[in-house]
């Protein structure tokens, strides 16, 4: 193959170039079948490679140009950072980038070192070796599982549906076999590319079978308040009183139309602590009236002994009508140089800072719960990016009928916050429930058990979403099992997939 002559340089351009084509199938362009020839154009360039070390470098360069434009919207929150100029918010991205350009080079490797320029068997053990990789992604460096390949499978609603089996873990993988079925044809293999294209076909019409018609809805008053405030203006004390103003409008307007309910508000639209302020969670509960509640986020301080401060959470709050807030859930998965700085003295001496406003870091929380809400039905709460990590969305020992994902999107490009919630839509497969979404500046939405997106808020706008709940479905396959079904599954696959090309 033509492949095979080409100079280091040109493979690396080659598979650099594949890696920002693949990106092309996220959000908002959602450009499917170009990432299934990006893919295809990985597997091929490590067709002809002979040096375990050339593989991991056309895994890394892929990796590269992947996540390049998959992070890109990052460089956006530098512009809210006066400590620090704009243009480090490039570097940043360039530098993550490379980071998580380690983890296609590992999974490009191992396929590499499996199939031994058999391209059939790097087809079958790139797609296991991907999805072990993108699950480590979650978790080392302190994870970072942002845009899982399997979430371009969306524009596809019916593959998309194996997630709640398989979880975007199996959709990861999914979408190699994809690639691979290209490769393969181009490489005269017709006969297998059509029995994966198949199977693939075959997985897309039983997923569009079983979602059926829309979840039926609850009696449950959804009230999502989109006030389209933007970072620059969030934390400013000098319209802390303007900003509750408008959200206290939009919410008693839409209740006055449509009735009580649950009022939701995004992540740290309270930029007070609110806790320790008896007389502005009077005033907030006074807006939901008889038969309501209030969610909104807001800080929480956390005290040493004389009653100074020494840390933070990122909190979201359960606010009576009798002007009391009643339970609280914790962020538990926080944004590394967002909400906390690691290695605070170095960076510091340096010049670098948090992006988030503020010289106290953030703690995390315990992780997963479900609050109980009096008169309604119990809701996992995600603040944020929370929502991107798969298998820890609800708490399997005490289930909710559905996810609150309270965010702060105005941090992201118009990109990334698309993004955002393709994310949130898998993890409404994943689990079988709904989902609501309360972003300050967009997109707001909600989401039904089997993601399918029924309202929204686009982009800089003010309004309220005004919607009732979706029911929730049986818990799912991956709902019960988590992250252990596809993890062991590709486990398994490798394993496989070694015994039978070795012989």
């Amino acid at each position: 193959m033509w492949l095979a002559d080409r100079t280091p340089l040109q493979r690396r351009l080659l598979a650099f170039g594949a890696g920002l084509v693949s990106a092309l199938g996220f959000a908002p362009i959602e450009a499917w079948p170009l990432t299934i020839v990006g893919l295809a154009a990985l597997l091929l360039l490590l067709g002809p490679v002979h040096r375990m070390r050339t593989a991991l470098a056309t895994g890394w360069w892929f990796g590269l140009g992947h996540f390049l434009l998959g992070q890109y919207w990052i460089a956006h929150a530098f512009q809210f950072q006066a400590n620090m100029p704009p243009w480090l918010g490039w570097v940043a991205v360039l530098l993550l980038s490379m980071l998580m350009a380690i983890y296609p080079a590992a999974a490009s490797g191992l396929s590499w070192r499996i199939g031994r320029g058999r391209l059939v068997w790097q087809v079958a053990a790139l797609a296991p070796a991907w999805m072990l990789t993108e699950w480590l992604r979650g978790y080392v460096f302190g994870g970072f599982p942002w845009n899982p390949l399997g979430v371009t499978w969306l524009p596809l609603i019916g593959v998309a549906q194996m997630a709640a089996v398989v979880g975007a873990l199996g959709l990861s993988g999914l979408m190699i076999a994809a690639g691979g079925a290209l490769a393969l044809a181009l490489s005269h293999q017709q006969k297998l590319a059509g029995r994966i294209v198949g199977g693939l076909a075959a997985a897309g019409i039983a997923g569009t079978v079983l979602m059926g018609d829309p979840a039926p809805l609850t009696n449950t008053r959804l009230h999502i308040v989109q006030a389209n405030i933007g970072q620059d203006e969030k934390w400013r004390p000098d319209v802390e009183e303007r900003n509750l103003r408008q959200y206290e409008a939009l919410s008693r307007a839409a209740i006055a139309k449509f009735g009580p309910g649950l009022v939701l508000w995004p992540e740290a639209a309270v930029p007070a602590i609110l806790d320790e302020e008896p007389e502005l969670q009077t005033r907030l509960g006074r807006i939901v009236g008889p038969g309501g509640l209030l969610l909104t986020g807001a800080p929480k301080a956390i005290r040493d002994r004389a009653g100074d401060a020494i840390a933070a959470r990122n909190s979201l709050f359960v606010v009576a009508p009798t002007g009391h807030w009643i339970d609280r859930y914790d962020k538990a998965e926080l944004v590394p140089f967002g909400e906390y700085l690691p290695m605070r003295t170095i960076l510091t001496a340096i010049g670098i800072s948090r992006l988030a406003p503020g010289d106290l870091d953030f703690w995390p929380g315990p992780g997963a719960r479900t609050l109980h809400l009096p008169g309604f039905p119990p809701v996992g709460p995600l603040i944020c990016y929370e929502v991107v990590f798969s298998g820890h969305a609800a708490d399997r020992l005490d289930r909710p009928a559905w996810l609150l994902n309270a965010s702060n999107d105005a941090w992201f490009s118009d990109g990334g916050a698309w993004m955002h919630l393709a994310q949130a839509r898998l993890r409404a497969i994943e689990e079988g429930l709904p989902v609501a979404r309360a972003t300050p500046t967009g997109v707001s939405a909600i989401i039904d058990p089997r993601g399918r997106i029924l309202a929204t808020l686009g982009r800089d706008r003010q309004g309220v979403l005004t919607t009732m709940l979706p029911a929730p479905l049986a818990a799912t396959p991956f709902g019960r099992a988590g992250e252990g079904l596809p993890v062991g599954l590709a486990v398994l696959i490798t394993g496989l997939v070694v015994i039978i090309a070795r012989r």
